[in-house]
């Protein structure tokens, strides 16, 4: 059952998970034009690694909406048990 303490705490880690993930992709980037700069021929490693940090983030970013639109929800009651129609 959902429930607005843990919903919040869902949240917490979620901001500390998008973070730590920003960090991860300006390092990741930082890595690949310092890559670029001394092989060009050897980025393409690096690259999809960024491309799947990228794409990571996002779906963090994704999870989090659908953390706050379930704590919108608890807060207004408008989440929980429906009557049997």
């Amino acid at each position: 059952m959902l429930n607005l303490e843990t919903e919040r705490a869902h949240l917490a880690k979620a901001d500390r998970d998008i973070s730590e993930g920003l960090k991860r992709v300006a390092d990741q980037a930082d890595l690949l034009a310092a890559i670029r700069r001394a092989d060009p021929g050897g980025v393409p490693q690096a690259a999809r690694l960024l491309d799947t940090l990228e794409t990571t983030l996002e779906a963090w970013r994704d999870h989090r909406r659908l953390i706050l639109r379930t704590i919108a929800a608890l807060e207004s009651g408008d989440f929980g048990p429906r009557p049997n129609t």
